[in-house]
């Protein structure tokens, strides 16, 4: 009922950076982040890129006394690097894999290995308000300018929506931390804001403190790229608290808060990342809230198309590259089936003598074998890609069919 007493919610949200062997510093900012999480007191923490258990092992033995629920979301080769500290009970938890997430052959980014993914955490808050936590990491942006990683993260942005509307229903109140590797404009932040109905807490907070314009990711910080900065001299805002209430209840943004730079008293920074810290006023009101969608339906229709566009371009592309591997494999399966009939003829004596020396064949033959091998896969993997982009692609089209077609 209204008038019932305000929940006073405090959220730590953290790209913590922390990869073993190549981290500078890593097991110190560790520690540090430990060290200020134990003395402020948070009611939620969500960190991301604690890619080692034994980081998060020593955390929760640390911080047992004053977030007495926590859980590591484990994935893929080395982990996901998600966990999250709770002062209220963890009801449930739910790990939800992309199905795309960057290129196998792109090794430096890792993306693919580590299968980074969504992660859900079900939180009770006492008796006022369940509240459904979202934290992840959508795929990185490495160029702005030429992303070939663009449709991948609109497909993330995508599933992560649906998955929000159609896991939220038991929910009192939706949260979504996270680095979501996107500018507060780009289309899939939209997405999430129109489609899934969240609020940024940056655009809603009655007091803001901390870095202009709420980046996170900063050039004054020591541990960031500055490369990777010079055409926003002033940052970007790449991590993100969005929330919304799902039935009887309200929620506002008091105060949200960045870091910036170092740590009090110490030389270095948490992380390459700025922490946000938010803090949520959640109260029960008279009546249901009201639908998320239909005051600003021709304006999400706009965003849905935007996105379903450049994953076209995407799902072009994906089909280019499945015909090029395609047609590679069948190159170089004819080119062992070559080689084999030449040396069967060589054997049954229908050749005078081999017209290669034999060093030379085998080791063309194992240059075929490879070609063979690695374009099968690529082939496989795009074809994969395809048919996410295409079943996307379509998702977003009968959305769109529906937002066009209400009165």
């Amino acid at each position: 009922m209204e008038g019932e007493p305000t929940l006073r919610l405090r959220i730590f949200d953290l790209n913590c950076w922390a990869i073993r062997y190549l981290s500078k510093r890593r097991q110190e900012r560790v520690r540090l982040i430990g060290d200020t999480l134990r003395q402020e007191g948070f009611d939620l923490v969500l960190l991301q890129e604690v890619w080692s258990e034994q980081d998060y092992s020593d955390l929760k033995g640390k911080l047992a006394g004053c977030y007495p629920f926590s859980h590591y979301f484990r994935s893929g080769v080395i982990g996901s690097g998600l966990c999250v500290f709770s002062r209220f009970p963890i009801l449930d938890t739910l790990l939800y894999q992309y199905s795309l997430n960057g290129y196998p052959y792109m090794v430096r980014t890792v993306w693919w290995v580590c299968r980074e993914p969504g992660s859900r955490a079900g939180v009770s808050m006492g008796v006022t308000a369940p509240l459904l936590s979202l934290f992840l990491q959508l795929h990185a942006e490495y160029c702005r300018d030429k992303d070939a990683y663009l449709p991948h993260r609109l497909v993330q942005a995508w599933e992560l929506a649906q998955f929000i509307r159609h896991t939220s229903k038991a929910a009192d109140v939706v949260l979504l931390g996270g680095d979501l590797n996107m500018h507060p404009e780009d289309a899939g932040i939209r997405l999430l804001r129109g489609w899934a109905g969240l609020r940024d807490a940056f655009a809603e907070a009655m007091h803001f403190e901390g870095c202009k314009n709420g980046c996170t990711l900063v050039p004054d910080n020591c541990f960031t790229d500055k490369s990777e900065l010079l055409p926003f001299p002033l940052g970007i805002r790449i991590d993100y608290i969005l929330y919304k209430a799902i039935s009887s209840f309200t929620v506002k943004c008091e105060e949200l808060k960045t870091t910036t730079g170092p740590a009090p008293g110490m030389d270095i920074p948490f992380s390459d990342h700025e922490a946000i810290m938010a803090t949520l006023h959640i109260q029960r009101q008279g009546q249901p809230a009201g639908a998320t969608l239909g005051t600003a339906d021709l304006a999400l229709a706009d965003v849905v198309t935007e996105a379903r566009t450049e994953v076209g371009v995407g799902l072009r592309a994906a089909q280019r590259q499945r015909y090029s591997s395609g047609r590679m494999a069948v190159l170089a399966l004819l080119l062992l089936l070559l080689q084999a009939a030449a040396a069967l003829g060589t054997l049954a004596g229908l050749g005078a003598e081999q017209p290669f020396p034999k060093l030379s064949f085998c080791l063309l033959a194992f240059l075929a074998l490879g070609v063979l091998v690695l374009a099968t896969g690529l082939h496989l993997f795009h074809t994969m890609e395809v048919k996410m982009l295409h079943g996307t692609e379509d998702q977003m089209w009968m959305a769109l069919r529906a937002l066009q077609e209400r009165p």
